[in-house]
């Protein structure tokens, strides 16, 4: 079996990436490299400062970036706007596969003092959930039958 191809620009819009300014691009990198399934796409240094781009091999398709960007002091073009934090609600949101997974990744962020909400079970749709901290406060929500991923299936194939 061959593995398709893909176009090299998309044929339509796409929702593509989101972006998050940084303290420290290194710790950000580590930090959802080791809590999540996202894995370095891309490390850039230019004038202004650092950029990552983190994401998930298997949406090659259809990719969705977390873009990352640490400015260098007098550089930042957005300064002196403060920084934006996804908090407390405000957040990203990854769903795992079983409801342990989520027990799992919340024992790890305890271990790593990072944990920001315990595993709560959540009215329909939100499912079973929990919370961890990135390294600039920003949340990420683990989920387990939140149904977004079955959604999106079901409605567009």
């Amino acid at each position: 079996m061959t593995e398709p191809t893909f176009e090299l620009r998309p044929a339509s819009p796409r929702w593509t990436h989101i972006a998050l300014r940084v303290a420290d691009v290194q710790a950000t990198i580590d930090w959802y490299t080791t809590f999540t399934p996202l894995e370095l796409l891309d490390r850039r240094e230019d004038a202004t400062g650092y950029g990552a781009w983190l994401g998930m091999p298997d949406t090659k398709a259809h990719p969705f970036i977390l873009v990352v960007a640490q400015f260098f002091e007098g550089s930042d073009p957005f300064a002196p706007t403060p920084d934006a934090v996804l908090r407390p609600f405000a957040h990203f949101g990854i769903e795992l596969p079983e409801r342990a997974d989520v027990d799992a990744i919340a024992e790890r962020g305890r271990a790593a003092g990072c944990l920001a909400m315990e595993p709560t079970l959540m009215p329909a749709p939100i499912g079973y959930i929990c919370m961890l901290a990135d390294p600039d406060g920003n949340r990420v929500e683990f989920s387990w039958d939140q149904g977004v991923y079955t959604a999106a299936r079901e409605r567009w194939g």
